[in-house]
């Protein structure tokens, strides 16, 4: 018989060898056998799952992913992607993600500036969970409510209400293209803003697949974790997968337009005295400003450009009549107004030509090609004066491509209290303030734009709200700060907590805490669960 210590070699080279045998079986290997084993209806994974091997896998991958920063060669990428057909593979996907210790990202529209739907920075490997074939629309004029599938897009679900009434709406977002379920999740704020609120402040039910698997209604998830849902960003709680909204009544014609103004035309003066009007103004007026640099027509260098772009719940006389008296100095004329549908103003705000069908909102396609990105964000309670106007735009103009865009507040907005959803930017907020660089080489330019944007955020730091600096959370920014591997923890996630929710954060960490404590939905800014010690 051979030595102990030979023996013992012998015995853990067996171990070692077992172990190898039976993990070698690829990870997607491993899901898809659990999801055929665990399925009540057969699943056809050949139109429903998807490999780095299959030649539509980049294609599903980058569908609907708008920053190309994420789609980058050096960016990781899934083991797989599961693009569910009904709300119980969603459950099963869940079972087996859970059983076979898979980390899942979950996409609905993919317009995350960070890509956390479907990039991993912290953790791999990680699958994709897609629910761009859960797009189901059930409109109800009766009751003034539809369900809506998360995977739909927004642009989709103004079209079927439009379809069954010219009198009714929803607010949300100006971008089409966004995926309804993570849009509602992160607030959704649109171009009735000002008028109904957040599109998160006109949601009456939702149904969810929770940590364990279930499927829960607002009556089964119960109110904190509804209220945690509307509001408190995606990926921390559950996957949604249908949104009950809240339809709202909208004038069978209203007047859009916009209006430029460069620096010659006085622009400094006119965004001086906006930021004093379009937060306090009638309420039925959404008027955002976007901001670029171009070429001054009369001296051949370049300016700034500011665009006032609008939405009026009403007829084009009733608005030149106000804003004659509020905003003179915007100038508006009745050439300048559009008196259109609801339905047609909403492809106008998004940028689409005006001869364009309303049928294009079912293609889910944005007017804006994709590009690489980096944004931030801030929520002004200040006006910014026209002199650091005058000086800010010396640092705008370093920039390539600048794009700045102010959306005002007042109205409902400060009326609704800051604890009724975890949105908490609500009264006192003037408007919201985004700075976003735009590149088009990748790699190669990369750290001058985003050095850009951040150096340009730091400009704004004494005009923006503080103690927090207040963000938002559908803006994620990771510069705020970022969960490590697969742990997270208040301290840790608290830099970046306070800042997109203000004290609610507190309350979403316990609902957390309570409904996924070991933190099966994850990724570099969810919520985190209390640990032992904190």
């Amino acid at each position: 018989m051979g030595s102990p210590r030979l023996l013992l070699l012998l015995i853990s080279v067996f171990v070692l060898l077992s172990f190898s045998s039976t993990t070698s079986i690829p990870v997607p290997e491993h899901f898809t056998q659990c999801l055929e084993a665990n399925s009540q209806n057969s699943i056809p994974i050949s139109t429903t799952f998807f490999t780095p091997d299959d030649g539509s896998f980049t294609t599903i991958l980058e569908s609907t992913a708008q920053n190309l920063r994420y789609l980058l060669p050096s960016m990781p990428k899934p083991e797989f992607i599961f693009t569910p057909l009904e709300d119980s593979h969603v459950q099963v996907a869940v079972f087996c993600a859970k059983k076979l210790k898979i980390h899942m990202r979950v996409r609905s529209g993919g317009h995350d500036y960070e890509g956390i739907s479907y990039v991993s920075l912290i953790e791999k490997p990680f699958m994709v969970l897609d629910l761009a074939k859960l797009r189901a629309i059930q409109v109800n004029i009766a009751q003034n409510t539809a369900w809506v599938q998360a995977g739909a897009t927004i642009g989709e679900v103004y079209y079927r209400i439009s379809e069954k009434s010219p009198v009714h709406g929803f607010p949300a977002g100006v971008c089409t293209s966004l995926g309804i379920g993570g849009h509602i999740t992160g607030g959704a704020y649109g171009s009735m803003i000002r008028k109904y609120g957040l599109g998160a402040d006109n949601v009456v039910d939702a149904r969810i697949v929770d940590a364990d698997g279930k499927i829960l209604d607002r009556k089964a998830m119960g109110e904190d974790l509804f209220w945690a849902i509307t509001g408190g960003g995606g990926g921390s709680f559950g996957i949604i997968l249908w949104w009950k909204i809240k339809l709202v009544q909208v004038p069978p014609i209203v007047t859009v337009f916009s209006v430029p103004k460069t620096l010659e035309q006085n622009a400094s003066n006119i965004l001086h005295k906006w930021q004093q009007v379009a937060p306090n103004i009638d309420e039925n007026l959404f008027l955002m400003v976007q901001t670029q640099a171009a070429n001054s027509s009369t001296q051949g260098e370049r300016t700034i450009l500011t665009s006032y772009i609008a939405l009026f719940l009403g007829r084009a006389d009733r608005l030149l009549r106000l804003l004659k008296k509020k905003f003179p100095e915007l100038g508006l004329t009745k050439k300048d107004c559009l008196e259109t549908s609801w339905i047609k103003s909403v492809l106008y705000l998004a940028g689409f030509p005006n001869t364009t069908s309303p049928e294009i909102l079912l293609q889910g396609n944005p007017p804006i090609p994709k590009g690489y990105l980096k944004a931030k964000a801030d929520f002004m309670r200040q006006v910014v004066p026209e002199t650091a106007l005058n000086s800010m735009w010396e640092r705008f103009m370093q920039e390539d491509q600048p794009l700045m865009i102010w959306v005002p507040y007042g109205g409902m907005m400060s009326r609704i209290s800051e604890s009724a959803t975890p949105f908490p930017h609500r009264d006192g907020v003037l408007f919201l303030s985004q700075y976003v660089a735009r590149w088009l080489d990748g790699e190669k330019s990369m750290e001058k734009h985003m050095s850009w944007v951040r150096g340009f955020y730091d400009t704004m730091a004494p005009y923006a709200s503080n103690l927090p600096r207040e963000a938002y959370v559908n803006y994620r920014d990771l510069d705020l700060g970022m969960n490590q591997l697969n742990k997270t923890s208040f301290l840790r996630s608290s830099t970046w907590g306070f800042k997109y929710f203000k004290d609610n954060f507190i309350r979403l960490v316990k609902v957390k805490s309570k409904v996924d404590p070991s933190n099966f939905y994850r990724h570099e800014q969810s919520i985190p669960p209390l640990q032992i010690g904190e």
